[in-house]
């Protein structure tokens, strides 16, 4: 098995590019035949992940350079205990979220988008995502960013609606900028050092002046904030990924944030041991996490409730990683895999809720509990798990990276605990809102579609908002077209088009969203076999040795 392993290691960029390309160039003919080839391509890649996790937690890294070409000249792929992690868990919620959409274009009989455009894109984004997180060098990790960006910039304005377009904007425009921080921080990187290399610049980097260094550390951090929405630089995504379709929605939010994450934690261990900036991070976890969950209390939209929780929960993942402990990095780890899993489900879950009250908007919903049972189970266990509750996956992530301040020790620390059981607290009360207004009340008359209902959203600007019915900003104002009734909120399709709501909903929607429920159940039940293996990537990341060793096995200077 060690001999074949690193061959593996492409496979999960390469496979998703080839299929995208083969379906661009069907464009929509044979759809069946296309959608079997979309879910066998994530099937594939997921069961690569699954190897890749298992062989490198035996066997230790493993390296495939691409051409044949050795680093530091060629590109380097490196799989280690994360970064196969990261593709195991994106894997399986990218698989999860596309057999979801593929329901709902069925559908909504939205035929062309999702075979033309959405699933070749959508493979594009799975493809940019693995190479960032098996990346051995900083300019292809660069590289996997903007695949990613770009495709990902495509499946947010699907539609070509207001509100997405807008929204669109500014997510281009805070891409832009993160990314050309990004491409400076390599430059400054090589010009000190002369390489890219990651695992070169592990060795290299401690030979340059202190403060020069600190300058590379702060300019990719930054970059990677950015892209991770860490407060201040947040402020862009509960604006922009509401908008979105709800499959689109569910993946970037669980899923691409999350790449930033995976590239601040590469950075700290690998290229800046040392904690120079560790105190920082911490202040800044403590107010992502804070700003984040008061933001979600204050919202009455589900969707952007859940983007605000999505912002303050990276701010846990901050905290692991600024302690900088084993301990801290384990349960960052953990947390980041638990994190993905729910969030993207919760957003799936918002889709249902959509499709079947006609609106995302706790105002205009009620009653769900009864009037759709299932919806209310598939929102409940996630949403605890979110909250934290006992003995969930959230509340065993929480408690390791507390466990983990508390053995640190010190006023900064033992605030940073502080913040985090707030913070858990103020997630419960939050989601609780949502449970009350949403599934618990009884509706006011009106308030929740009757199945058959077709909705539309209208484009048209409210009297109450400068940012229109719909968008992500102020309330929605009810207009009616001809025959039509128009409920606030975004209908949830994957073209912009109207949809019809309905008590039952397409089979494999539920499965998808089961599935992830199941997934993030599943994080529980075997939580024991995965914190072990959190504590030994965590333990691989801090060592350093066996990742630089697998890109040079005859050492490196």
């Amino acid at each position: 098995m060690h001999d074949f392993l690193h061959y593996l290691v492409p496979l999960p960029v390469v496979l998703p590019l080839l299929s995208a390309g083969a379906k661009l160039a069907a464009g929509v003919r044979l759809q069946r035949v296309q959608r079997v080839v979309s879910v066998a391509t994530l099937a594939a890649v997921l069961l690569i992940g699954i190897t890749l996790l298992i062989g490198t937690d035996l066997y230790g890294p493993q390296v495939v350079h691409v051409g044949g070409w050795g680093a530091p000249i060629g590109i380097a792929l490196v799989a280690d205990r994360l970064s196969a992690l990261m593709v195991t868990v994106s894997a399986a919620i990218t698989l999860a979220v596309l057999v979801y959409s593929i329901g709902q274009g069925m559908a909504d009989e939205d035929e062309v988008a999702p075979l033309a455009v959405y699933h070749p894109t959508f493979l594009i984004l799975v493809a940019g995502v693995s190479n960032a997180f098996l990346a051995g060098d900083l300019f292809n990790v660069y590289v996997g960013f903007e695949i990613l960006l770009t495709a990902s910039y495509v499946l947010l304005t699907l539609g070509g609606t207001q509100s997405r377009i807008r929204a669109g904007a500014t997510y281009v425009v805070v891409s832009l900028l993160s990314s050309v921080i990004f491409l400076v921080g390599i430059g400054a990187a090589y010009a000190a050092t002369g390489t890219v290399n990651m695992a070169q610049l592990g060795v290299r980097l401690a030979d340059i002046p202190e403060e020069l260094r600190l300058v590379l550390q702060v300019m990719l951090l930054t970059a990677f904030a950015i892209k991770a929405a860490v407060f201040p630089l947040s402020a862009w995504l509960p604006d922009s990924y509401p908008t979105a379709p709800a499959p689109v929605t569910a993946v970037f939010a669980g899923l691409l944030t999350k790449v930033g994450v995976y590239a601040m934690i590469r950075t700290q261990t690998l290229l800046f041991p040392g904690g120079q900036v560790d105190e920082l991070l911490m202040w800044v976890a403590l107010a992502t996490m804070v700003v984040g969950i008061i933001g979600a209390v204050a919202q009455t939209d589900i969707k952007r409730l859940l983007s605000f929780t999505l912002v303050s929960h990276i701010g846990y993942m901050v905290f692991g990683m600024a302690l900088g402990s084993q301990l801290g990095l384990a349960g960052a780890v953990f947390y980041v895999a638990h994190h993905i899993t729910v969030q993207t489900t919760l957003f799936l879950v918002t889709g249902l809720i959509e499709r079947r009250g006609g609106s995302t908007s706790m105002d205009d919903l009620g009653g769900l509990a009864k009037l759709s049972p299932l919806v209310a189970v598939l929102f409940f266990i996630p949403a605890m798990n979110l909250a934290g509750i006992p003995p969930l996956s959230g509340f065993l992530g929480k408690l390791g990276l507390m466990q983990a301040g508390v053995q640190l020790g010190g006023p900064l620390a033992y605030t940073l605990v502080a913040g985090s059981v707030l913070t858990s607290l103020l997630t419960l009360y939050a989601i609780a809102r949502v449970w009350n207004y949403a599934f618990w009340r009884a509706p006011a008359e009106g308030a929740v579609a009757e199945p058959g209902t077709v909705l539309e959203t209208s484009e048209e600007e409210s009297p109450t908002s400068a940012f229109g019915p719909g968008e992500a900003m102020g309330p929605s104002s009810r207009v009616r077209a001809p025959g039509v009734r128009t409920v606030s909120g975004r209908a949830a399709t994957l073209g912009g088009r109207t949809i019809t709501t309905s008590a039952t909903f397409p089979r494999t929607m539920l499965v998808a969203t089961v599935g992830l429920v199941a997934m993030g159940i599943a994080f529980t039940v075997f939580a024991g076999p995965l914190i072990g293996f959190s504590d030994r990537a965590a333990e691989e990341l801090l060592e350093r040795a066996p990742y630089i060793d697998a890109v040079f096995p005859g050492g490196t200077s």
